[in-house]
C-alpha cells in the first residue's frame, strides 16, 4: 500500500488480514434465498440481510408481547419469541412469515434483569448477553473471575430468580483484540481497517474498533510509514467501542469491500442489524477468515479498561491483531467491527463485536462512497477453489498481497478458507502510555495493563 494514500486499487480492501486463512467452507452462493409458498401460516425462508427488518417490523407491531427473536440457520426460519398466551401476537408473527415461540420473560424482565447485573456484579472479566433461543440472559466469567469476585457474580444471577439468566466459566481472558490488521499503524498501536465510509461531511473514512481510536490520533498504511488519516470520533470504553478515522487525502477512494485474501473480495452492500443464530463472518490479518454465528445481542462486556455495552456477541474465533477488522455476512451485509473476546482459533473461544449500524449512526457516516453496490467486476470466486497460501503474506508486518492478482470480482467468503488459524499470532508487545481523545464529545482516559503476551489493549508491531 502507498505509504501517502489508498490507490483506488487497495481501497477495496476494507479490512485487515491478507492471507484467507479460518473457517473450513460452508457457504453456497444461493443458500439463503427467499422462498414463500403462498401460504401466510406456512413460515418462509428468508435470506440473512432480510431478518433485521422483518424482525423489526414484528417488535413494533407486538409491543409489549414481543421478547426477541432469533435465526433457525437449518431451516433458514425466523422464530420470534411472544410472551405468555398472546394469540393474536402469535397470528401477526405468522402471517409476517415468522415462527412463532411462546415464553416466559418479557423484553422489560430481561432489562431490568440486565440492569440489577449492571450495577451488582460489573466485574472486569465479566459479560452478558439476552440469548432469545433460551429466553434468558447468558452471564460469562473468565478465568481471571474467582474467589469472591465469582460468589458476587454467582450470588447475583441466582437473586435474579428462575430461568431469567445462566452462568457459565470461559477458560480464556476477555481482552480487546490489538496487534495486528491491514496495516494500519498508529504510535505503538497496530490495528485492522474495518470498513471504509464517507464521513457526513463528505470526507473520505475508514471505521474501526474504538480502543484503536484512543489509542493514537494519526494512523499509516505501513510500520513507520507517513501518516494517511487521522481520527475524528472515538469511543472506548463506554457505549460502544468504534472509532472514524478520516483519511488525510480527500481523493481516497471508499470502495465498499473486504479482501478475504488471494486477490478475493467481497462487496458489502449495506450495513445490517445482527440476529442470533445467523451465520457470519470475520475477517482479520492474524488469524484470516472465520466463521461462525451470532449468539447474543446487546452484550456487555467489563474489559480491564472499562465496561463497553451495545455490543454482539457470537462463538467466531479471533486473537490479539484481529482488533477493529470486519463482520459481515455471505449476501454482502456489513455487521460488525472486531473488539475483543476470549479464547483463540486452536481452542475456540467467543468474540464480541461493535454493531455497525450503530456506529455509522453515531458518527453521520454511510458505508463505501455512495455507489457500494458497485466494485470489481468479473466472476464470482469458485467455492470449490483451494485455500490461499498463507505465505502470501507476513502477519508479522502487515505487507499486503496485491489484490490484482488472481481473480477479481465479488467471492464467496468461504471459498477462500481453510484451517490456518493462528498464523501470526506470535506477536508480542506492551502498552506503555496514556492518552486522552474524545468520547461522544468527552474527554476519555484510556488506561491498559501491559501484557508480554500479545494480550494487552495495544501492541507494539
Amino acid at each position: 500500500m502507498s505509504h501517502k494514500r489508498i490507490p483506488k486499487r487497495k481501497a477495496a480492501i476494507a479490512v485487515g488480514g491478507v492471507a484467507a486463512l479460518g473457517a473450513a467452507a460452508l457457504l453456497l452462493p444461493n443458500a439463503n434465498a427467499s422462498q414463500s409458498n403462498g401460504d401466510a401460516a406456512t413460515p418462509r425462508t428468508f435470506k440473512t440481510n432480510d431478518i433485521s427488518n422483518v424482525a423489526s417490523m414484528l417488535a413494533t407491531q407486538l409491543g409489549d408481547a414481543y421478547a426477541g427473536s432469533y435465526y433457525d440457520a437449518q431451516q433458514k426460519q425466523l422464530v420470534v419469541n411472544v410472551v405468555g398466551n398472546n394469540s393474536n401476537a402469535v397470528d401477526q408473527v405468522e402471517k409476517a412469515g415468522a415462527v412463532a415461540h411462546q415464553v416466559q420473560n418479557s423484553t422489560a424482565a430481561l432489562q431490568t434483569a440486565a440492569k440489577t447485573l449492571k450495577t451488582d456484579a460489573s466485574i472486569p472479566g465479566t459479560a452478558w448477553s439476552v440469548d432469545p433461543k433460551t429466553n434468558e440472559i447468558r452471564v460469562t466469567a473468565d478465568s481471571t473471575v474467582t474467589g469472591d469476585k465469582w460468589n458476587t457474580v454467582e450470588s447475583t444471577v441466582k437473586g435474579l430468580g428462575s430461568g431469567v439468566a445462566t452462568l457459565s466459566k470461559s477458560a480464556g481472558t476477555l481482552k480487546t483484540f490489538v496487534d495486528g490488521g491491514d496495516a494500519i499503524f498508529g504510535g505503538n498501536a497496530r490495528c485492522s481497517l474495518g470498513f471504509n465510509v464517507t464521513a457526513g461531511d463528505g470526507t473520505p473514512a475508514f471505521l474501526t474498533a474504538g480502543h484503536c481510536g484512543v489509542a493514537a490520533a494519526n494512523w499509516s498504511d505501513s510500520q513507520n510509514g507517513a501518516p494517511i488519516a487521522t481520527v475524528d470520533q472515538a469511543t472506548f470504553p463506554g457505549n460502544g467501542d468504534f472509532s472514524l478515522v478520516k483519511y488525510d487525502d480527500p481523493a481516497t477512494q471508499t470502495n465498499s469491500a473486504v479482501n478475504v485474501g488471494n486477490g478475493q473480495s467481497v462487496q458489502i452492500n449495506a450495513a445490517v442489524d445482527a440476529a442470533v443464530g445467523q451465520q457470519v463472518f470475520r475477517m482479520g490479518s492474524t488469524t484470516g477468515l472465520h466463521d461462525g454465528n451470532v449468539t447474543g445481542l446487546n452484550a456487555t462486556v467489563n474489559y480491564p479498561e472499562g465496561t463497553v455495552t451495545g455490543l454482539i456477541q457470537t462463538d467466531v474465533c479471533a486473537e490479539p491483531g484481529d482488533s477493529g477488522g470486519s463482520l459481515f455476512t455471505q449476501d454482502g451485509g456489513a455487521v460488525g467491527l472486531t473488539s475483543g473476546g476470549s479464547g483463540d482459533c486452536t481452542a475456540g473461544g467467543e468474540t464480541f463485536f461493535q454493531p455497525v449500524t450503530t456506529a455509522l449512526a453515531a458518527v453521520g457516516a454511510t458505508l463505501g462512497a455512495g455507489d457500494a453496490g458497485a466494485g470489481a467486476g468479473g466472476a464470482a470466486a469458485d467455492p470449490s477453489a483451494s485455500a490461499a497460501d498463507p505465505s502470501a503474506a507476513d502477519p508479522g508486518t502487515g505487507e499486503t498481497a496485491d489484490p490484482s492478482a488472481g481473480a477479481t470480482g465479488a467471492a464467496d467468503p468461504s471459498a477462500a478458507a481453510s484451517d490456518a488459524a493462528g498464523a501470526g499470532a506470535g506477536q508480542n508487545g506492551t502498552h506503555h502510555r496514556h492518552r486522552k481523545h474524545h468520547n461522544s464529545g468527552a474527554a476519555a482516559q484510556q488506561s491498559a495493563a501491559a501484557s508480554g503476551d500479545g494480550s494487552g489493549l495495544v501492541s507494539t508491531p
